[in-house]
């Protein structure tokens, strides 16, 4: 069985378990809510009843997450469980929201609970059978890197402390007669509110596209330094089609001078190996002319100026056209993001530093790139 497949086979075991867990912790919980009169043990067993849609929805995504490629999605469906645990995570929102609503009506109405052994043996079962989904999701999000299992355990930590609460509640207000029930209700759903923002952040990061792969791309420059005609590198691309299929590129600077066939040979090489950490990779070739001494003098030049401006920057494909009376230097410069203003006085500065050398004239032709790629 491949990787994949057995990842689809963990995950929608994990979501088959959380279905059947939560019917019967929230049958339970709707009938002594029902008995006791209690709107907060009500609102978690409603709660309860959608976390086990949520899992119905985990279930759904990792099954359509194994969709073989196609025609129109030649990349494959992987992003389905980016898709399905935002759906988790609105969820969640919802969640909050309603029994916030619920909460509020019972402050302003409050009504008196009716407590019996019951209710405290089937709310304490329901905190350590949540308790034990938490950590049983938690641990197979982390084995299998899935988003939609990470959040469903969020959702059942916040369930455990939404239960406990409810259980104080309505350990205080038989003791005590006073009637807080609708307060700890609404306590419980701003905070599971506030976990549903966190949640929908973190889930909707890779369906928009978010940064490199800090361990794919120490991966893939670490093995860099074991080819040592790579002379420099830039424009590193990871493209993340759901969890553990990524497909990535990047342009090698390499000696104009090596034999073609060669260094072909070794990008080859290079791209087989990378392909052993489950990803695809895709290298540009880049030549470097490495014996111009003038043209070393210019590039030194303008790597001065631009790193006594900033430290993060960096150029590539520096090259030079002589034209009439002067000459055009051409060149790829990797901006920070708090620079982006900042251009037509970097070209002006640039200028300067190289019209200052005695070389002759020079006109800078400066294509800016973001700094998150190289």
């Amino acid at each position: 069985m491949s990787e994949q497949k057995s990842r689809a086979q963990i995950g929608k075991m994990a979501g088959l378990i959380g279905i059947i867990a939560n019917v019967i912790l929230a049958s339970g919980k709707l009938v002594i809510g029902v008995l006791s009169a209690s709107m907060s043990i009500i609102a978690d067993a409603i709660n309860n009843f959608t976390d086990g849609i949520s899992s119905v929805v985990a279930l759904i995504g990792f099954k359509l997450s194994q969709k073989p490629a196609d025609a129109d999605h030649p990349f494959g469906h992987a992003r389905f469980e980016y898709v399905s645990s935002l759906i988790v995570s609105i969820i969640v929102m919802f969640i909050g929201f309603e029994l916030a609503k619920s909460s509020i009506e019972k402050i302003f109405n409050p009504e008196a609970i009716n407590f019996s052994v019951l209710t405290l043996i089937i709310l304490l079962i329901s905190i350590v059978g949540k308790l034990a989904l938490c950590f049983f999701n938690y641990s197979i999000a982390k084995k299998i890197d899935s988003t939609t299992l990470k959040a469903t355990a969020m959702d059942c930590r916040n369930d455990v402390i939404m239960t406990s609460v409810i259980l104080f509640a309505t350990l205080f207000e038989y003791f005590t007669s006073i009637k807080i029930d609708g307060y700890t209700g609404l306590a419980v759903a701003i905070f599971i509110m506030i976990s549903g923002f966190n949640l929908i952040k973190e889930t909707s990061s890779p369906i928009l596209g978010k940064k490199n792969d800090d361990h794919l791309k120490d991966l893939i420059l670490d093995k860099i330094k074991e080819y040592p005609i790579v002379i420099g590198y830039h424009d590193l691309m990871i493209h993340d089609y759901g969890p553990g299929i990524s497909f990535c590129s990047i342009h090698f600077e390499i000696d104009k001078n090596l034999d073609p066939l060669y260094v072909h040979e070794l990008i080859d090489k290079f791209e087989r190996e990378i392909a052993e950490y489950g990803t695809s990779l895709t290298v540009h070739y880049d030549p470097v002319i490495t014996d111009s001494k003038e043209l070393n003098i210019l590039k030194h030049a303008v790597t001065n100026c631009i790193v006594n401006v900033d430290v993060r920057m960096s150029i590539h494909d520096f090259r030079t056209i002589p034209c009439d009376g002067f000459s055009k230097v051409f060149f790829d410069l990797a901006l920070p993001e708090n620079l982006e203003n900042k251009k037509d006085e970097l070209k002006t500065l640039i200028e300067n530093e190289l019209n200052s050398l005695g070389l002759g004239i020079f006109q800078a032709e400066i294509t800016f790139d973001s700094i998150a790629f190289n």
